[in-house]
């Protein structure tokens, strides 16, 4: 896909010179010009995807539609400002896009390729006690997420226990966040679908309020992406495979037992949609306008 960035979309406008009274009409107008100009850009899928070639496919389910890998990562790192890391791409509800003015939610897949994750420590799992040790986890970590130039992260606690199905192999379970000093608080349902060589990641990322609506979409959610045949779970080879260093507490917590940088391993397990924090409208605004003294409405 041809990325039509800001800059590209602001030189189709360069014969229209706005002075310092312009008015509000003359500003709506262009940034909705910005705004159907990207919207226009974006092709969406159905029905069957391969999003890993021989390894994994979406099927996409009724009232949803699918945007590729590329387009995701120019909307998740361009458009939403978070920082850049490789998705398979992004689920919305069919009334939803990147640039919605009501936007809801939008699930990221990814992969991870960690090796095949044992799941005997799920039954004994003490979920408030990982509860505990996430939040000092967030906690710790945010000195340096605002060293980086993002907001502090604080893990409020679970907006949904986490729930494992041992017979399918697939884990799910959402947490409440505050960004900074927000007073909304977004939502972040994770799912996680075990595979032979590692997992597939689906985050559903929106505001606290649209709880409900996930819950009635979830199970859509769950079902719509699989591992393909001798990518299962159950299609692991001790011979072969490699096994991961944690186990299902470690998938939930964001524990990797492997020397890498603690934010590297914050990025990894707590991926977020940041616009779901700062709110869409007025971040895609502020980035096309600027800060201004008196706020558009």
């Amino acid at each position: 896909m041809h990325k039509l960035s800001i800059l590209l979309i602001g030189l189709l406008f360069a014969n229209y010179s706005f002075a310092q009274t312009e008015t509000l009409s003359q500003e709506e107008q262009y940034y909705q010009f910005l705004v159907d100009s990207i919207e226009n850009s974006f092709h969406y899928e159905y029905g069957e995807v391969s999003i890993i070639e021989n390894v994994a496919t979406i099927t996409v389910p009724s009232g949803f539609k699918y945007l590729n890998a590329e387009q995701s990562y120019y909307v998740m790192t361009d458009l939403w400002e978070n920082p850049p890391s490789e998705t398979l791409g992004l689920l919305f509800p069919i009334d939803n896009s990147p640039l919605s003015d009501y936007f809801t939610y939008a699930v990221e897949i990814s992969y991870s390729e960690d090796g095949y994750i044992k799941d005997e420590d799920a039954a004994d799992l003490d979920y408030n006690d990982l509860l505990e040790e996430m939040q000092d986890d967030a906690s710790d970590a945010n000195a340096e997420r605002i060293d980086l130039g993002y907001e502090s992260i604080e893990l409020v606690g679970w907006a949904s226990d986490p729930f494992y199905d041992a017979t399918n192999k697939k884990l799910h379970w959402a947490k409440e966040l505050k960004f900074g000093e927000s007073e909304s608080h977004t939502l972040n349902y994770n799912i996680r679908i075990l595979g032979r060589k590692g997992y597939l990641n689906l985050n559903a990322i929106g505001m606290m309020n649209i709880l409900p609506l996930v819950n009635e979409d979830i199970n859509k959610i769950i079902g719509c992406v699989e591992f393909d045949e001798g990518n299962t779970y159950f299609d692991f080879n001790p011979d072969m495979d490699d096994i991961a260093s944690y186990g299902i507490g470690g998938l939930i917590a964001g524990k990797i037992l492997a020397k890498v940088g603690f934010f590297a391993v914050l990025l990894k397990f707590w991926k977020l949609i940041a616009i779901a924090a700062v709110g869409l409208f007025s971040a895609f605004r502020k980035k096309i306008f600027g800060s201004k003294e008196e706020p558009i409405d």
